[in-house]
């Protein structure tokens, strides 16, 4: 509604706003000293303490960092393998040993039950070789043992795994063999170190094994199995010095 001022002129009344209430319309944005709005800085970027300003931007060479770390890695990943291998490889013989063998032997046996294959454990044991090392030294019988593992490499497939489980002893693990045929490989390995001979000090010296057997089917355990194997050998180890 409109007024009449004493002179006559018509005023138009202001419209009423509620105590306590803020019209976005009629309440400028906030600014700073400079009178520029604290929302965005004047070219349009992230005002400083917005979230927008604290997220991390990647310089501009951060690809060869992050090519070198990777080359680190693989660095450090490859000496781990090779400390890893090293730690189940005899270092005389460079073969497993009894720690990379009953390694290989619980895979393979968890091989053989899920696939219902069959293999052969067989445990063998180095005739002569103390008197040999206690009358040409330690060199010599390592000489000895180097020259049976090289009979026993050529008497196997390279899907068999050869161990030295320590000192004299040693343990194949042979796939797919049935009862027959394992016996036969391991009187087969007696044979060929038997015909083996040695010059130590103008002396000719024989050394020999002595084999045991246990087959793995698909209820074998390793520890049983080396315990069978073992027990096998010397029971054979007895009947060969019997029978010299």
């Amino acid at each position: 509604m409109q007024k009449k001022t004493r002179s006559g002129a018509k005023v138009t009344p202001r419209s009423k706003v509620p105590p306590g209430s803020k019209s976005a319309k009629s309440r400028p944005a906030k600014r700073g000293k400079t009178g520029v709005s604290k929302a965005a800085s004047p070219q349009g970027k992230p005002a400083k303490g917005s979230p927008a300003s604290r997220i991390p931007v990647a310089p501009n060479d951060s690809k060869p960092a992050i090519r070198k770390l990777r080359l680190q890695l693989a660095r450090a990943q490859a000496r781990i393998d090779e400390l890893q291998a090293s730690a189940d490889t005899d270092f005389l013989l460079d073969i497993p040993n009894r720690r990379g063998f009953e390694r290989e032997l619980s895979r393979s046996i968890a091989y053989i039950k899920r696939y219902h294959a069959s293999g052969a454990l067989i445990v063998l044991d180095v005739d002569r070789l103390k008197p040999i090392n206690d009358a040409f030294g330690h060199a010599a019988g390592d000489q000895v043992l180097k020259a049976i593992v090289g009979i026993l490499l050529e008497q196997v497939r390279s899907s068999d795994v050869i161990g030295r489980l320590g000192g004299d002893e040693f343990a194949l693990l042979l796939w797919n063999l049935s009862e027959t045929d394992a016996r036969a490989k391991a009187a087969l390995l007696e044979q060929a170190v038997d015909r083996l001979s040695f010059e130590f000090g103008g002396h000719v010296v024989t050394a020999g094994v002595s084999a045991g057997v246990a087959l793995l089917g698909p209820h074998a355990e390793a520890g049983r199995a080396m315990e069978e194997a073992d027990r096998a050998m010397y029971v054979r180890k007895a009947q060969r010095r019997h029978e010299a």
